[in-house]
């Protein structure tokens, strides 16, 4: 009788150890958040509040390839660039973003003529991007912060074979009646893009 009474606790006991095991692994293994959803990385993202002037990495993302394409603008040396938003945000600007690929056989030097021409110190940049609301006749430059850094992709110097990388700018936002705006990158065609939000 004794026997049984002891393998009766010893079992007991080890069903308690696992149940304890088992809940505290749970507790470890939490995403992070008290919600349940995992916290930011600390990475910016392109629609990031134009006064904080933060980028993001200028490879981040290499492989993501964004399932919507608003337009897309070929460019010289087989250079591609894709539009795949247009988002309006609450801050009174819009973000623009999208991938420029390199579908040429060689690599490509980022030309001079994408930070535009009044920035000398933001090279590497798509910062001579320019927005164009057609119906209200105006023109919009990509936004800068107080120390005159565009709020867009920087360090944009060499794009290899194949290769894509995303980019992004931000610009005052049209009025809420304006629709459709035409965004230009200097060597690229002319794209007419939807605004959404």
């Amino acid at each position: 009788m004794s026997i049984r009474r002891t393998g009766k606790v010893r079992g007991g006991a080890a069903v308690a150890v696992a149940a304890v095991l088992a809940f505290t692994l749970a507790g470890c293994g939490g995403g992070g958040g008290d919600d349940g959803k995992p916290k930011a990385s600390g990475q910016p993202s392109p629609s990031a509040s134009p006064a904080n002037g933060s980028q993001p990495a200028p490879g981040a993302n290499k492989s993501a390839a964004p399932a919507e394409i608003l337009a897309t603008s070929n460019g010289a040396a087989g250079i591609v660039l894709t539009i795949n938003s247009a988002v309006r945000e609450s801050g009174g600007f819009i973000t623009i973003s999208g991938q420029i690929k390199n579908g040429g056989s060689e690599a490509f030097v980022q030309l001079a003529t994408w930070r535009g021409e009044e920035l000398k110190a933001n090279d590497g940049s798509v910062a001579g991007a320019t927005l164009v609301d057609k119906v209200g006749k105006k023109r919009y430059y990509v936004l800068r912060d107080t120390e005159s850094r565009c709020l867009c992709t920087t360090g944009i110097t060499r794009i290899g074979a194949g290769e894509s990388i995303p980019f992004f700018a931000q610009f005052p936002a049209p009025p809420t009646s304006t629709t459709e705006v035409d965004f230009n990158l200097p060597t690229f065609a002319t794209a007419t893009i939807k605004i959404s939000g």
